[in-house]
């Protein structure tokens, strides 16, 4: 199984970002992907998931209204569109898959994943 991220960046506050997940040896129709993220010094945080079979999902409140993910099945990828960049939003984000329900994410988090990937760098910054 592989994850791997792609996307990260350096931008301004307000700019934007598109990660990508492509996923291999899984398939999104059994897994769900979330996507957490880690700044310096500071634990892993779910900050979004989705289930491109039932649609169920889970975003995080610091970046809801922001960061929005959506998928392809048959591309067996996944995307986190991410607007209105902050600086603290600035950390390596990671791509995990599992096969539990995202409604987990906000008790479970790290520890429900089944699958990592090895992180982007997105840093925000003036």
């Amino acid at each position: 199984v592989q994850l791997v991220e792609s996307g990260g960046g350096s931008v301004q506050p307000g700019g934007s970002l598109r990660l990508s997940c492509a996923a291999s040896g899984l398939s999104l129709k059994d897994y769900k992907i979330t996507w957490f993220r880690q700044a310096p010094g500071k634990e892993r945080q779910g900050v979004s998931c989705l289930s491109t079979t039932d649609g169920s999902s889970y975003t995080a409140n610091s970046v809801k209204g922001r960061f929005f993910m959506s998928g392809d099945n048959d591309k067996n990828t996944v995307w986190l569109q991410m607007n209105d960049l902050k600086p603290e939003d600035t950390g390596l984000y990671y791509c995990a898959a599992m096969v539990s329900s995202c409604v987990i994410v906000p008790v479970e988090g790290a520890r429900a994943m089944d699958y990592w990937g090895k992180g982007t760098a997105v840093s925000v910054s003036t």
